[in-house]
């Protein structure tokens, strides 16, 4: 499938050393979205929709780590070219590229030790992290897989299929590009707020309302979940969101926002990892890894402890 991104630029993008491509595709695998994402081989695919001077540039990009050059290789399909640079911006913040792994080893002390390049997931898409967060609340990582894969066949953008096999066509697996705000804003709503549409594809009546609220204010212009903003004012206007609260706001801050101090305390695998059952303590815990705990949580999220 590599070779139908041919056509497209090939972005080359360095990245400090040490830097655990393992970890982090593993991180995005066990979390891709069915229909926009693909992580195997080593190699991460997903689809990626760009606005730019009035035009929508939409397509399909393919990652590999050229860890020889210390650079990963981006290539992307041709109606990416328009956004080339966006693209990169946006890979690089998906990936950490501009991470600096010296000082966060030497913050987060025998924490990091043993995995010194593990990288803090970003995004290329806030929307897509925040609809992902809200539908993983107190659900499995698989669970919530499932049903933003739901959302994406009943609401994303179709891409045009490429790609053949001997024995003839063969679909590629990234079909669409994430909905937009302004499709689930538009949704229709009962009067208790719920969105039959969304519901149907086994969502609660109150995530509907939700995911239905939050795509309001992004499409509204009320919200913006774009790295730069200030993570403080967008946590506190997601928890005046009904049904987010601070779990949703400190992850969604952490990914969409690639803000490396969020710390979502009440974390399950957070506690866990701390030993802990209580959020305060676990924040407690957490002072000495300022301002770096985000980082602090991607590694207790693979197996470390504190």
């Amino acid at each position: 499938m590599l070779a139908a991104m041919s056509a497209g630029p090939i972005l080359t993008l360095p990245y400090r050393l040490p830097f655990d491509w393992s970890g982090l595709t593993a991180f995005l695998a066990a979390r891709a979205i069915e229909g926009i994402e693909a992580c195997a081989d080593g190699v991460y695919r997903r689809s990626i929709s760009i606005d730019r001077a009035g035009g929508r540039h939409r397509g399909r990009l393919a990652v590999n780590n050229d860890a020889d050059r210390r650079r990963l290789v981006v290539s992307l399909e041709a109606g990416l070219a328009p956004v080339a640079d966006e693209v990169a911006t946006r890979c690089r913040r998906l990936f950490d590229l501009d991470a600096e792994p010296a000082r966060v080893v030497k913050a987060l002390g025998p924490l990091a030790a043993p995995r010194p390049g593990l990288r803090l997931p970003g995004a290329v898409n806030g929307f897509e992290i925040a609809v992902r967060a809200i539908l993983g609340q107190q659900v499995s990582v698989k669970a919530a897989r499932t049903l933003a894969g739901r959302v994406v066949a009943s609401f994303g953008d179709p891409l045009a299929q490429t790609g053949t096999t001997r024995g003839g066509a063969c679909p590629d697996p990234i079909r669409h590009t994430f909905p937009r705000p302004e499709v689930l804003a538009g949704l229709a709503t009962d009067d208790r707020g719920v969105a039959p549409d969304l519901a149907r594809l086994g969502i609660t009546g109150q995530r509907t309302r939700t995911l239905v609220g939050l795509a309001r204010a992004l499409a509204e212009g009320d919200l913006a979940l774009t790295p730069g903003s200030d993570p403080q004012a967008v946590m506190a206007a997601l928890q005046k969101l009904a049904g987010i609260g601070p779990w949703t706001a400190q992850y969604i801050a952490m990914r969409a926002l690639s803000w490396t101090d969020a710390f979502p305390a009440s974390d399950l695998g957070v506690l866990k990892a701390l030993g802990t059952r209580d959020p305060k303590v676990a924040t407690a815990r957490a002072e000495a890894w300022r301002p770096w705990r985000a980082y602090a949580v991607i590694h207790l999220w693979s197996g470390g402890e504190a």
